[in-house]
Order: C-alpha cells, then structure tokens, then sequence
C-alpha cells in the first residue's frame, strides 16, 4: 500500500492517506493488502473496502452495495455508480462518512462470521 500512495501524485497522495487513517480508524483490525492492482483492507479474510487514484477523483469501493442505501442522503453530493463512490480531488474527504461506511462494512462482514 504504500508503494501504491508513492506513486501517485498529490493532492492524490495526501487524500489516500487520509482515506486510510480514516479506515484504520474505524477498522483497526482491519488488514492492508492489494487486490486487483488496489489498495484495501480485509477482515477475516473477506475484503472490507477498495480505494484507488484516478485522475480527477478518489474511488472508494465499499464491496457491497447495500451501504448505498444505507446512506442514500449523504452520498448525494458525490458521484456514485454501481459499486464506488467518487471523491473529487478537488474537495475535503469526508473522513466521518468513510468511517461509518466502513463500521458498517465490518460489522456485517464479522456478523455474517458468526452465523
């Protein structure tokens, strides 16, 4: 992961680091790994989240799409389709929503464990 963030440029670099302490934060026990040429991070094996840098925005991918409902009203102002969310370079990162996004994301992923 951190080769990934290297070798981008900023703002790219700078908002990848804060979209990962934003995951660490609300996962710590999450993994770093890369999976499918992306950044991400894993929970009893199962992957938790996606990001990666494009040219003019940061996706994250929180691989499963039921957090689109979830937080259907926030995610208005941000461009999303199927399975990402898109955060404009140009804009703040929105460090409180990836956090929920991502308890969320682990909770199931520990839930669906445990049955």
């Amino acid at each position: 992961m951190d080769e990934y963030i290297a070798s981008v440029n900023e703002p790219h670099q700078a908002m990848l680091q804060n979209l990962r302490r934003a995951i660490k934060a609300a996962a710590p026990e999450a993994v770093e790994t890369i999976s499918y040429n992306m950044p991400a991070f894993r929970i009893n094996g199962k992957i938790l989240v996606y990001f990666a840098a494009h040219t003019h925005h940061i996706g994250f991918y929180p691989a499963d799409t039921s957090v689109f409902g979830m937080f259907q009203e926030q995610l208005k102002k941000y461009h999303t389709s199927k399975g990402t969310i898109q955060f404009p370079i140009s804009g703040k990162l929105p460090a409180g929503l990836i956090k929920k996004i991502v308890k969320v994301r682990a909770e199931n992923i520990k839930r669906k464990k445990a049955i």
